[in-house]
C-alpha cells in the first residue's frame, strides 16, 4: 500500500496543479488577451520551459536518481551527501554559465523560437526583454529537479509534488494584482508577468530547500570538478536529452504536417489538451514514484521486489487509464461539445476535434505504459535503450503521419502518434522481458483482464447515461451543460468502482484503508 499512497500523493498534487494551471490560463486570457503582449509573454515562458523539458526533468532525473540511490546504498547518508555536493557544484556552474550566455544571445534564441516576430520590431524586442527576465526560471527549476530527486529517493514525495502548485499560486496572485491595479496590456504588464515567473521559480526552490533541510540532509558546498560521479551522470544524461529532443521533434513534425490543413493544428491541440489530463496526472505520478523505488530495490539486490513493484505500478496505471480511455472513446462528443463548443468554436470544429480525441485516446494506455516501463531501464542505469526506442517511435510517427494524413486528414496524424506510442511501449516491455527484468505475476494476470472488463461495463453505463442527458449536454445553458458532464463523470466513477469491486479486480476496502493510513512524507 506504500506504493499506492505515494502514487495518490503525487497524483493528487498533480491534479491540483492542473486545475490551478487552467485557472491561471483563463485569467491570462481575460487580462492579457491574445495580442502582441500575450504572444511575447508566451514565448518568454516557453523558452526556459523548453530547456527544462530537455535537461532538467526527464534527462536529469533518469540519470541522477539511480546514481543517488546507489550512493545511499553503498555509502550511507555521508556518501549520499558527498555525491550530492559534487553534482550540485557541477550543476550550478553549468546553469549559471547557460543563463549568462542566454542573456547575451537572447535575440538569437527568440528568433529561433519565434521567427515570425521579426516582422514586428516592438513585439520581437518585448519578447527578448521578457525572455531575459524569465530565463533564470530554468536555473531554479533545474535545482528543484535536483532537490526533488533527493527527496524522492528518501520517499519524501509531498514537497516535490507540490512545487508546480506553488508556480500556479504565485502566477494567480500576480494576475490578481494585475486585475486589482487595472493594468492594461502593454510592456509594463508583460514585465510584471515575466517577473512573476521568476519569483515563482524562486518560491518553488525555497520550498524544496526547506524540505531537504527539514529532512536533515545537508549538502556540502564544493568547487566544481569533473569527478567520476559527474562524468557518469553526464554519460547517463545525454541519451535522456536526446530522447527529450526526439519528443520535441515529434511535436514539431506533427505541427508542420497539420499546418497544411485548415484548422488541423487547432483540432489536434484541443484534443491533446483533453487526453493529456489523465496522461499527465497518472504519468507524472508513476514516473516520480516508481524510479526511486525500483532503484532502491535493485541496489539492495531485491530483484523479486522490483518485479513486484513494476507489476503493481502497471496495475495502478491501467486501473486509472483504461476507464479514462473507454470514456474518451465512448462519449468524446459530449466532452468536446461541453468544454469547447461555443462562440467561434462551432459544431464542425467540435466534430473534427472529437475524431482526433478518439484517435489519441486509443493510445492513452500505451503512453502511460511507457512511463511504467522506462524506469525499469533507468533504474539499471540504462538510458541508451529507451533513447533508441524513442527514435524508432519517431520514425513510426513521422512515416505514419505522412502516410495517413492525406487519407484521414488531421485524424491520421493523431493515429500515427498512437501507433508510435504502442510500438514504443511494446519494445520497452518485450526488451525488459527478454532480459529477465520483468514478468507478469499472478496478481497482474488475474487483475488486468478484470480491470478491462470493468472499464467496458462502465463504458456501456456512461454511454446510456449520455443518451439520457443529451438534452442537457446539448442545451443552451452553460451551467446546465457542465453540470450534466460532471454528473456523467461522477456516474462513471461510481460505476467503475462498483464493477471493479464486483469482479474482484480491486479490493476497495483494502485500498481505502491504505489511503487513509497515508503518512505525510
Amino acid at each position: 500500500m506504500t506504493l499506492l499512497r505515494n502514487f495518490a500523493t503525487v497524483g493528487g498534487a498533480t491534479m491540483t496543479s492542473r486545475v490551478l494551471g487552467f485557472v491561471r490560463d483563463v485569467m491570462i486570457a481575460a487580462f492579457v488577451g491574445a495580442g502582441p503582449v500575450a504572444d511575447a509573454f508566451f514565448v518568454a515562458f516557453r523558452l526556459p520551459n523548453l530547456f527544462r523539458r530537455l535537461f532538467a526533468e526527464g534527462a536529469f532525473n533518469s540519470a541522477f536518481v539511480p546514481l543517488f540511490a546507489r550512493s545511499v546504498e553503498e555509502g550511507g547518508d555521508e556518501g549520499a551527501r558527498r555525491f550530492a555536493g559534487e553534482i550540485l557544484a557541477a550543476l550550478l556552474w553549468t546553469l549559471v554559465t547557460i543563463t549568462l550566455l542566454a542573456q547575451v544571445f537572447m535575440p538569437a534564441l527568440v528568433y529561433v523560437l519565434a521567427p515570425g516576430f521579426t516582422a514586428e520590431a516592438e513585439k520581437f524586442d518585448l519578447a527578448v526583454l521578457l525572455s531575459r527576465i524569465t530565463f533564470p526560471y530554468l536555473l531554479c527549476m533545474s535545482l528543484v529537479a535536483f532537490l526533488s530527486g533527493i527527496l524522492n529517493t528518501y520517499q519524501r514525495f509531498a514537497a516535490a509534488a507540490l512545487a508546480p502548485v506553488v508556480l500556479n499560486i504565485v502566477m494567480i496572485s500576480v494576475l490578481s494584482g494585475i486585475w486589482y491595479f487595472d493594468l492594461q496590456p502593454g510592456v509594463r504588464l508583460g514585465v510584471v508577468l515575466a517577473c512573476g515567473v521568476t519569483v515563482a521559480g524562486l518560491a518553488q526552490l525555497a520550498l524544496l530547500f526547506v524540505a531537504v533541510r527539514h529532512m536533515g540532509f545537508s549538502i556540502p558546498w564544493r568547487r566544481p570538478r569533473l569527478t567520476a560521479s559527474v562524468k557518469r551522470l553526464w554519460r547517463l544524461g545525454v541519451p535522456g536529452i536526446a530522447a527529450g529532443g526526439i519528443t520535441q521533434i515529434n511535436i514539431a513534425v506533427g505541427t508542420i504536417i497539420a499546418s497544411g490543413q485548415a484548422g488541423a493544428v487547432s483540432y489536434l491541440y484541443y484534443a491533446d489538451r483533453i487526453y493529456q489530463l489523465p496522461l499527465g496526472v497518472v504519468g507524472i505520478a508513476i514516473g516520480v514514484v516508481l524510479l526511486p523505488d525500483l532503484s532502491r530495490s535493485l541496489r539492495s539486490g531485491a530483484d523479486a521486489s522490483a518485479n513486484h513493484t513494476l507489476n503493481r505500478a502497471m496495475e495502478f496505471a491501467l486501473a486509472l487509464t483504461l476507464p479514462a480511455t473507454v470514456a474518451l472513446i465512448v462519449v468524446p462528443d459530449a466532452i468536446v461539445s461541453v468544454l469547447y463548443q461555443r462562440g467561434a468554436f462551432g459544431a464542425q470544429a467540435a466534430s473534427a476535434t472529437t475524431a482526433a480525441l478518439i484517435a489519441f485516446a486509443a493510445g492513452l494506455p500505451a503512453f502511460v505504459l511507457n512511463k511504467v516501463f522506462s524506469p525499469g531501464f533507468f533504474a539499471r542505469e540504462d538510458t541508451v535503450t529507451p533513447m533508441w526506442f524513442a527514435g524508432i517511435g519517431m520514425v513510426v510517427n513521422v512515416a505514419g503521419a505522412l502516410a495517413l494524413a492525406p487519407i484521414l486528414d488531421h485524424v491520421g496524424i493523431a493515429l500515427a502518434t498512437t501507433l508510435a506510442g504502442w510500438v514504443n511501449s511494446g519494445l520497452l516491455a518485450v526488451t525488459l522481458w527478454r532480459r529477465g527484468h520483468f514478468r507478469l505475476d499472478a496478481g497482474s494476470l488475474k487483475r488486468l483482464p478484470l480491470l478491462a472488463l470493468a472499464s467496458v461495463l462502465m463504458g456501456g453505463g456512461i454511454y446510456a447515461g449520455a443518451q439520457l442527458l443529451a438534452p442537457l449536454l446539448g442545451g443552451a445553458s452553460v451551467l446546465g451543460r457542465f453540470g450534466a458532464l460532471a454528473l456523467l463523470v461522477l456516474a462513471g466513477l461510481v460505476l467503475f468502482a462498483a464493477f471493479v469491486h464486483l469482479t474482484g479486480a480491486v479490493d476497495l476496502k483494502a485500498a481505502l484503508r491504505g489511503l487513509r493510513s497515508r503518512r505525510v512524507s
